[in-house]
């Protein structure tokens, strides 16, 4: 593929084998892709969904740093196809590569809203924040047609237990009867992930997110209906998105945006090759700039695994991130509202049903 050619309405633009695997197939459309000499790209652009069947839904987040203790997915891979995702890495357990199959093969947990109730029913169990979407999009776009998020907030509603959202769907609109529900009793906040104000970046960074149009419109409308909600610029990328700081904070404060955070780039794993690659078709003048600057804040490197440092990152470019960041949230939201959510109603409700049998 030449440089300047694009994967249309897709973040990666390669597929990356799997380091789990020691055997890996070669499609015909790669294979043509390898072979044709005018340059043209061949490329299935469908997106398969495969349906599994965990036995367990709710895991245990051991990150000190991450801001979860426990996560639950409905879906794995995420067909919003963001470039920089850290989840991409977690496909490649699944036997399918962090690059094309991340976006494209998605796997489908229909028996979540099951698994969730059996767990919220058991006696050992005792009321956390449980965060949809602690990897992948619990409202990326199949969830319009198969629901299984709106599922599981009705199983959250039921037996009064609290819960977070991480998402950058302007679908979760279509929950805020069940979601104003569960705020009645501080059951619930919503994390919208906002990491541009510019349409023409949202596009080739996020293809298949909401527009910047609605997802401004979502804190609107969910802070209108009197629903707890923060956003989260994550990640921050040096000469891309970071001289937007200033006037993001100020919009999102003016929608009615409780809180905001941030986090720096990292480019974990397979994701160093995904994003060099993408630069190169998608900033191919700026890609060495860009990527020196994300070294600055990793000490030399594109990536930094120590805890308390990954996510902020370190040296004279996180350091400013940092300062400019401490200045919007002063200027623009200096009243800070953190949500702290409810683990006691859960029990009680719980306690009162045992007494039923």
């Amino acid at each position: 593929m030449k440089a300047n050619q694009h994967i249309k309405g897709r973040g990666a633009q390669e597929k990356i084998t799997s380091r789990f695997l020691e055997n890996h197939h070669e499609t015909r459309n790669d294979f043509l892709n390898y072979c044709l000499s005018s340059g043209e790209i061949v490329d299935n652009t469908a997106t398969t969904f495969i349906e599994t069947f965990p036995k367990t839904i709710i895991n245990k987040v051991t990150s000190p740093d991450v801001g979860m203790l426990y996560s639950l997915n409905p879906y794995q891979g995420c067909e919003h196809g963001c470039v920089y995702c850290y989840a991409r890495n977690s496909h490649e357990y699944w036997g399918y590569g962090a690059g094309l199959d991340f976006e494209r093969k998605i796997l489908v947990k229909k028996n979540a809203p099951y698994l969730l109730e059996k767990k919220l029913k058991s006696k050992s169990w005792k009321a956390c924040p449980i965060s949809l979407s602690g990897n992948t999009d619990c409202y990326q776009p199949i969830e319009k047609k198969l629901k299984i998020t709106r599922q599981l907030l009705e199983v959250f509603l039921k037996y009064r237990h609290p819960v977070g959202i991480i998402t950058k769907n302007a679908l979760i609109q279509r929950d805020i009867d069940i979601l104003s529900e569960l705020s009645k009793n501080n059951l619930i906040s919503v994390f919208l992930s906002i990491t541009t104000l510019q349409e023409e970046t949202r596009r080739v960074l996020e293809p298949r997110t909401a527009s910047i149009k609605k997802r401004l419109e979502t804190i609107e409308k969910l802070t209108s209906a009197g629903i707890p909600t923060n956003v989260m610029m994550a990640p921050i990328i040096p000469s891309i998105n970071s001289h937007e700081i200033l006037p993001l904070v100020n919009e999102v404060s003016k929608r009615g945006a409780k809180n905001i955070g941030y986090t720096v780039v990292r480019l974990n794993g397979a994701i160093g090759q995904i994003f060099t690659t993408w630069l190169e078709h998608a900033l191919p003048n700026q890609k060495d700039k860009i990527l020196s600057q994300i070294r600055d804040c990793h000490g030399g490197k594109v990536n930094d695994t120590v805890y308390g440092r990954r996510m902020k990152g370190s040296g004279n470019i996180a350091d400013q991130i940092q300062q400019l960041f401490r200045i919007a949230k002063k200027k623009y939201l200096p009243e800070i509202q953190k949500t702290t959510l409810n683990c006691d109603i859960h029990q009680d409700f719980k306690d009162d049903q045992l007494k039923l049998f």
